[in-house]
């Protein structure tokens, strides 16, 4: 489930914890789950990754990037189960890589991804290859304007809820926070993304911001299921702040409609049929 919040938190519970510090040895860990696409070879990975000093630690979209010594840079994609932890994992079974730190008094030993489901990636590429995943990419959710927006959303007649999934359009935005950020503006997630008004997408633009900059704060959404959880192996707390996403069937807290759940691209879609219009 980790979108931008929930990989930006990851981002900086790690950064003052790892950054500046050695990779004495890198583990592939035995698991006898789906196995996690490691980029270029497991052996390669290795290899080239033991005995460098991590030199700082960025997102990119829904990516957690490790900057290497050697000028290569860990590319680390959780996608839909893939947790980056400091602490004990939720169970030993899901563990995948560990990377062990030079000793340092009072800071974790190693960092871990962990993946239940096996559909992360970790990847070491080079400057270019990174720049080649930046070009694949949108403009990032966090540093988005409303001239950017109505410049994306003029290209595409696709419904607008469909629209903000678009890594290749709008960088960060998943399935969750597509949701919430509609309501937050009063827009129904199956307008034709160029059909929207100047004032729709200032409104639309500024609830990205806030959406996205509270769901931050509250280091991002823990569901049901419990997946996601921070560096720390905690909670976050914005699913407490949900206002339709997996609410169908209660009251909208704006106007008391009941809110409904639809289809969209594969992927369910929670609205308020009063507010969103």
């Amino acid at each position: 489930m980790p979108e931008l919040p929930e990989v930006e938190t990851m981002v900086r519970g790690i950064r003052s914890e790892v950054t500046g510090r050695q990779i004495i040895r890198t583990e592939i860990c035995r698991c006898s789950r789906k196995p996690i696409r490691i980029h270029p070879s497991r052996r390669s990975f290795v290899r080239n990754t033991t005995q460098t000093c991590i030199t700082g630690v960025e997102r990119l979209a829904k990516r957690v990037i490790l900057q290497l010594s050697t000028g290569h840079f860990i590319v680390i994609e959780p996608r839909m189960t893939g947790l980056i932890l400091l602490s004990d994992p939720p169970t030993n079974e899901h563990r995948r890589i560990c990377w062990h730190l030079d000793p340092r008094r009072g800071r974790s030993p190693w960092i871990q991804f962990w993946d239940r489901r096996g559909l992360g990636t970790v990847s070491l590429l080079d400057a270019n290859e990174l720049d080649q995943v930046r070009d694949r990419l949108g403009t990032d959710a966090l540093q988005l304007n409303t001239d950017q927006l109505a410049a994306t959303l003029r290209q595409t007649s696709t419904s607008i809820k469909v629209c903000l999934l678009d890594q290749k359009r709008i960088a960060g935005i998943g399935n969750l926070y597509a949701s919430e950020i509609l309501h937050r503006a009063r827009i129904s997630p199956f307008l034709p993304a160029n059909s929207l008004s100047r004032p729709q997408v200032r409104a639309l633009c500024s609830a990205v911001r806030s959406v996205m900059q509270e769901a931050v704060l509250s280091e991002g959404s823990t569901l049901g299921d419990g997946t996601y959880r921070n560096a720390l192996n905690q909670d976050g707390s914005y699913q407490n702040q949900h206002r339709v996403y997996q609410r169908a069937g209660e009251e909208c807290p704006r106007c008391r409609q009941i809110i409904e759940r639809s289809v969209q691209a594969q992927r369910s879609t929670f609205y308020c049929p009063r507010c969103q219009r």
